[in-house]
Order: C-alpha cells, then sequence, then structure tokens
C-alpha cells in the first residue's frame, strides 16, 4: 500500500504563505495523478490543485495566481505553495495519489491523513 504523509500546515495570518509537503513511500511500482484537496467544516471536500500523470496542472478557480503545485517524480514528492492566503484557505488538506505497489501492481487511490491550515487575524 501506498502512505501518503503531508506537512506544513499551520496558523498564519491573511497575506502571508505556507508551503505543503507530500511524501509517498511503500513500494511504489509507479505513481499516476497526484493532488491537493481540501474539505472545510461543514463543507464537501473540493480540488484544490492536481498534476496529472502527462504533466498537466489544474487549479481551481478561488487559488489561481496565488497557489502553484509542482511535482518531484524521483523524490515521489508533491508540493503546494500558498502565497496571499484569506481566511477562506482554511481547512484540512489533503494529498491525493493514484498509483500501484509492486505487492499490489494495479493502480488504486490513496489519500494523506490531512494536514491543518488556519488562516485568521
Amino acid at each position: 500500500q501506498v502512505q501518503l504523509v503531508e506537512s506544513g500546515g499551520g496558523l498564519v495570518q491573511p497575506g502571508e504563505s505556507l508551503r505543503l509537503s507530500c511524501v509517498a513511500s511503500g513500494g511504489i511500482r509507479n505513481l499516476g495523478d497526484m493532488g491537493w484537496y481540501r474539505q472545510a467544516p461543514g463543507s464537501q471536500r473540493e480540488l484544490v490543485a492536481e498534476v496529472g500523470d502527462i504533466g498537466n496542472v489544474e487549479y481551481a478557480d478561488s487559488v489561481k495566481g496565488r497557489f502553484t503545485v509542482s511535482r518531484d517524480r524521483n523524490k515521489n514528492t508533491l508540493i503546494l505553495q500558498m502565497n496571499s492566503l484569506k481566511p477562506e484557505d482554511t481547512a484540512v488538506y489533503y494529498c491525493h495519489a493514484t498509483g500501484s505497489t509492486w505487492s499490489r501492481p494495479y493502480e488504486t487511490a490513496y489519500w494523506g491523513q490531512g494536514t491543518q491550515v488556519t488562516v485568521s487575524s
């Protein structure tokens, strides 16, 4: 099974920045799409940014121009640079990936445990 571990969340004031990291491990054979999702209290989980298997990148309209997602395939790592943070960005941020392992060599969806981001004055 693939394990996804997020880090970098915290409490910041509006206008400040955070950098989230997601590291995948667990006998990985292949990683396909990887992305960041978030879920605010009382809300549905929503896509923030995603890097497709062929390198295409998608962003939610609410974060375009402020967030940047990047992927390092050699390190099995996904980064989310979040600038100009707003209170509306407050949520638990989850890393998501599709992938396979040598012991389970077919594509499966995986989720990390999440990291809390709070933007408040």
